[in-house]
């Protein structure tokens, strides 16, 4: 593992210190040079990983590994699947668990598990239906002991608290437990997996399934699940060759060895005030980190299959946790300093914050790029437009490659729709992708300012079913993001109309913000989409039967 983290981090540096000396050289002398490197240097990390972990996944996906040795092994330890809830919509939360618990029970090896309901919900309504279900659920159970509900009073430590309570005071005569989101489901097949996989492993603590997009109706879910299911896989294939066993944890879909957690993952509270101070919000790269440095590995599972979760319906939603998500990681910029966390691991807490730090920069790039374009004269504009060329590629790779993957093999198109579907879904989801991270690099680099002036982000149930945006909630929303698309089009216009429609992959969403927010949530597309297989997943088109039950409620 020493190696190949060598090798990884060597090729890392030494594209990115490529690519920025190639882009000084390219610059001709202008007092905008410093600034501008300045920019790519903040920008380049997150890209560069992604072409390193694209690459190594590419390698890997060519030699599929082995079925391990203890593929069917006897299941003999006690797992608790759980699923934490905060104001969620009961009935649907309670389907999924039910889902699962009978996909266990037709394995056969369902007298090894118990399920349990973790409710911090504070709505005095929705905890009642909770608890009312989960009655329901008891009284048709054979053996109803093994299905419980708690309720906290408080959000004490939100979802790391609640999960937390439940390993110090309910988890007895359980050695492994299964953590879910309310949108989580997953196979029998995958958990009995995780379980062997721990079973076999002693030392192991953490397993992270590769979680993928449960089939939706929402036009942007669509789209964003089919980019991330080939982006992913290349992805975190590479990213599970060089962690090993310091690999990350998403805080659901996984698998955990109840007795170290217990013993090591409780959180530090920030000193300070929030909304960088204060309890730990994105809690699980942090777990991940303190039960390696107690000994206990944390494992990758990067194999797609049988387990899943939603995606955020539309862009208003996805914004919303992208926010939190971007809250929490720059919490970790007090975490780095943690006494004796493993190399691999504080990276990783690096890696979660180079996530977002990028983003600002790559704003402040597209706000100098009419005076750049006014100013500037290039020293090599032929290097410039290759280097330009090249951070398209570099900024597409992870999915070109999975794209490839899935084209290079028959059986693997057929999965998608077959050539003409899946390269229309190809085509889509690129524009899409360009567009969305235009509207949410400026939304993103606006809310991190907020932050520094002390306003964070609330952290209430989301959305998970597909819904509708109107053109005036759009408008309403989205309005400060057209005006600023509409300045930087019309100064690039003034500037230079060459310039203005090579820089269009990074520029146009901010123009169309309001119809991008509508029509990727509008129901008659969506339909469409279902009905013509646009950007269809495998399990859209041969649902298992987990999810051919949930496409049945």
């Amino acid at each position: 593992m020493t190696a190949r983290r060598l090798v990884f981090a060597a090729a890392n540096l030494l594209i990115y210190v490529a690519l920025l000396t190639a882009l000084s050289h390219a610059l001709g002398p202008s007092w905008l040079r410093p600034v501008l490197l300045a920019c790519a240097a903040a920008v380049l990390p997150w890209y560069v990983l992604g072409l390193t972990n694209g690459t190594i996944g590419l390698v890997r996906l060519l030699r599929p590994p082995a079925p391990p040795p203890w593929a069917d092994a006897p299941i003999t330890a006690r797992t608790a699947v759980v699923m934490t809830v905060r104001n969620e919509d009961p009935a649907r939360a309670i389907a999924r668990l039910r889902i699962i618990a009978d996909s266990l029970t037709a394995t056969g090896a369902d007298d090894a598990f118990g399920y349990a309901l973790l409710s911090d919900t504070d709505k005095p309504v929705i905890a009642a239906e909770e608890h009312t279900l989960m009655q329901a659920w008891q009284r048709e159970a054979p053996d109803a002991d093994r299905i419980r509900y708690r309720r906290r009073t408080d959000n004490a430590g939100f979802k790391a608290g609640n999960i937390m309570e439940f390993c110090r005071n309910h988890a007895a005569g359980f050695e492994l437990m299964v953590v879910l989101d309310a949108d989580s489901l997953m196979s029998g097949p995958a958990i009995l997996h995780l379980v062997r996989m721990m079973q076999a492993q002693p030392r192991i603590g953490i397993v992270q399934s590769l979680v993928t997009g449960l089939p939706s109706p929402s036009p942007f879910a669509r789209l964003f699940q089919f980019g991330m299911r080939h982006g992913m896989r290349s992805y975190t294939v590479g990213q599970a060759w060089w962690t090993g066993d310091c690999g990350p944890f998403w805080g659901h879909n996984a698998i955990i060895r109840i007795a170290p957690f217990r013993q090591h993952c409780e959180l530090p509270v920030l000193p300070g005030t929030p909304p960088l101070g204060g309890p730990i919000l994105s809690h699980d790269q942090v777990e991940a980190a303190l039960i390696r440095r107690a000994g206990w590995e944390v494992r990758l599972q990067p194999v797609a299959g049988g387990s899943w979760e939603d995606n955020p319906p539309t862009l208003p939603d996805y914004i919303s946790r992208d926010l939190r998500w971007c809250q929490g990681n720059l919490q970790y910029l007090r975490l780095l300093g943690l006494r004796g966390l493993r190399p691999v691991s504080r990276f990783q807490l690096l890696w979660a914050i180079l996530m977002f730090v990028g983003l600002p920069a790559f704003t402040l790039l597209l706000v100098l790029l009419p005076l750049a374009g006014a100013m500037l004269r290039p020293a090599h504009p032929g290097w410039l437009a290759t280097l330009y060329g090249v951070f398209v590629l570099i900024d597409l790779w992870p999915k070109l490659v999975g794209y490839c993957h899935t084209a290079t093999c028959r059986r693997r198109l057929e999965r998608f729709g077959g050539p003409v579907r899946f390269l229309a879904g190809v085509a889509a989801e690129t524009v899409f992708a360009w567009l969305k991270i235009a509207i949410t690099t400026l939304h993103t680099t606006a809310f991190m300012v907020a932050l520094c002036r002390g306003r964070g982000a609330r952290w209430t149930a989301q959305r998970r079913d597909a819904t509708r945006v109107s053109w005036s909630e759009a408008a309403r929303m989205f309005w400060p993001h057209t005006l600023f698309g509409v300045l930087l089009h019309a100064a690039l216009l003034l500037v230079s109309p060459t310039l203005l429609v090579i820089a269009l992959p990074y520029t146009l969403g901010s123009l169309v913000t309001i119809p991008f927010a509508a029509l990727t949530a509008n129901r008659q597309i969506g339909a469409w989409c279902v009905r013509h297989g646009m950007c269809a997943t495998p399990e859209e088109r041969d649902p298992p039967p987990e999810v051919a039950r949930l496409l049945r409620r």
